[in-house]
């Protein structure tokens, strides 16, 4: 039973050590050329990218553009800061007001407005504002719901695209004068001619 057993092990041991030689996973070394010290050893492994810094987990690596630097997103925050925000995501695209009441101070009723970025273009359709209604009962039961109304969603989005359009225009204008001799320009609508 002992020499089933060792014939066993024997065979599993080949079976690594053949596995291991032909996947380049074990590569010998000469010692004159690696350093004694560990320190030195580990500082070149993460030089060539063969290590795990445990240092470094869970730590995000992406590089984000700076939000100030969009005019629908600065626009949309000065539109807004006449209520507190609940969240404001640059990388999400989207805002969320935490729930504000209307200017009578008896009412029971309570509005959040979420603005989701749809594209950094200054657009119409480049940005869906959604409002929510919260009404409370002398209980304080409440209800909330998405409010239908178009007129407040569409001067909510007017304001910010008009906001989005002066950042737009004073980004451009600036950028024209850092830059200096080369001219920046924008892109020009074609223009029908009328018929006399």
């Amino acid at each position: 039973m002992t020499t089933k057993s060792n014939f066993f092990k024997i065979v599993i041991l080949l079976f690594i050590l053949v596995s291991t030689q032909s996947c380049n996973i074990y590569k010998p070394t000469n010692a004159r050329e690696v350093s004694v010290n560990p320190e030195d050893r580990i500082k070149k492994n993460m030089e060539e990218g063969r290590g795990l810094r445990l240092s470094s987990l869970g730590k995000n690596k992406t590089n984000f553009q700076f939000a100030s630097s969009n005019p629908m997103w600065r626009a949309s925050l000065d539109v807004l800061e006449f209520a507190p925000l609940l969240s404001a995501n640059y990388s999400g695209g989207i805002i969320i007001t935490d729930w504000i009441s209307s200017e009578e101070s008896n009412t029971n009723e309570f509005y959040k407005i979420t603005i989701k970025f749809l594209s950094n273009e200054v657009r119409a359709d480049a940005l869906k504002v959604i409002l929510h209604e919260k009404n409370c009962n002398t209980n304080n039961l409440c209800k909330v719901s998405v409010l239908k109304s178009n007129a407040a969603k569409t001067e909510i989005s007017r304001k910010i695209l008009k906001v989005a359009a002066i950042y737009k225009k004073e980004g451009i204008q600036k950028l024209s004068e850092e830059l200096g001799e080369y001219q920046v320009t924008t892109p020009k609508t074609k223009r029908t001619k009328k018929k006399k």
